[in-house]
């Protein structure tokens, strides 16, 4: 076979070429630390790196669900909190003062002034805000829930908030679950009831539902005013129902606390001695709403665990497949160096001789 002088060039050429080509390649895995710089580093790699990198962005926007969520519910349960410690003084209250051996006209008006303040405290919790949002109006987070007489101008809606694929949690309890013991069902909880609202058309249907059933105990109530006379308007027996753990509506904690308060004034000892009874409902209704928060707060605490395990294990992953090995790059790096060198050194030697040498 014959050689010429320009094979010999062309080959030391693209030898050389190759050469370098290899040692920039590996300054540039040096430089960035990375042994996929672009897709055609290896494209397999490359595109498992990019899905797992998009997992991980999903898992940190779930985190930061998580965590505003988690601020929601754990403010809506310190508020719940003071509620129920409010309703325990005020059954405290109704305890001294349902007797006549310890109380009297004058101490029952005092109390009664209390009672109002209590009253008014509630309704104060009722309109807790957290941020620019009212925590216990519903859908209505920039409209206050209740008004000074109580009455609540929130919606039943559920706030829910992704906290991971297919996986949703509410993040509020609406107002008329918690104050007016509107859709508890049958364990208590304060949930929408039987229709769980999806959108705004089941939301509504529900409202109008439940307005069918208040006009049913307006009735009733204006029924029992014709019979029984103004009196009998603001007694406790009037203001609720049964407890809700056996399946019955709930409590509305204002119109107890106010019904304990009129009792008070115009010294019903009888309409004291039936307020416990719905103060003990309304504490309970209190106590298995703020167990309701705390199974959601426990609930995203234990997703946030999983998706910071999620996360790392990401990272993990990502790193085994883009990130370069130090020691070994190297040692690539050195023979690349001698494989450089040797092809220049030798290539020197391979061109050197021409035929102009032998015309000397």
């Amino acid at each position: 076979m014959r050689i010429a002088d320009k094979m010999q060039f062309n080959q030391v050429n693209k030898n050389i070429s190759k050469n370098r080509g290899d040692m920039s390649e590996l300054q540039n895995q040096a430089a960035s630390q990375k042994k996929i710089n672009k897709p055609s580093d290896d494209p397999l790699g490359a595109a498992r790196v990019l899905s797992v990198r998009t997992e991980e962005r999903g898992n940190n926007q779930f985190v930061k669900n998580i965590n505003s969520a988690k601020s929601f519910l754990e403010f809506s349960d310190q508020s719940l909190g003071e509620l129920s410690e409010l309703l325990i003084r005020a059954k405290e209250l109704a305890i001294s003062q349902a007797s006549d051996a310890g109380a009297n006209t004058e101490s029952r008006r005092a109390t009664a002034e209390e009672v109002a303040q209590m009253f008014q405290q509630s309704v104060n919790i009722g309109n807790r805000k957290l941020g620019e949002r009212f925590i216990f109006g519903g859908f209505k987070t920039q409209t206050q829930p209740f008004d000074r007489n109580g009455e609540y101008a929130g919606d039943d809606g559920d706030m829910k908030i992704q906290t991971h694929k297919d996986s949703f949690v509410s993040m509020n309890i609406p107002g008329s679950k918690v104050f007016q013991g509107v859709g508890l069902n049958e364990d208590g909880m304060a949930r929408p009831g039987v229709l769980n609202p999806r959108d705004v058309d089941e939301l509504q249907d529900v409202r109008r539902k439940e307005q069918e059933s208040r006009d049913v105990q307006n009735q009733i109530q204006e029924n029992a005013l014709e019979t029984r006379g103004p009196a009998s308007a603001l007694r406790p027996e009037q203001m609720g129902s049964l407890d809700p753990v056996t399946k019955e509506r709930g409590v509305n904690i204002f119109q107890t606390l106010k019904g304990l308060e009129v009792s008070l004034r115009t010294n019903d000892k009888v309409g004291v001695q039936s307020a416990l009874d719905f103060l003990d409902q309304a504490i309970s209704q209190v106590v298995m709403t703020r167990a309701e928060v705390g199974s959601r707060i426990m609930a995203v605490t234990n997703v946030t665990d999983t998706l910071q395990k999620a996360i790392v294990d990401n990272k993990i992953a990502a790193s085994q497949l883009e990130d370069a090995d130090i020691f070994q790059l190297v040692s690539d790096i050195n023979k690349a160096d001698s494989a450089l060198k040797a092809t220049l050194d030798t290539s020197g030697k391979m061109i050197q001789p021409s035929l102009l040498d032998f015309l000397r």
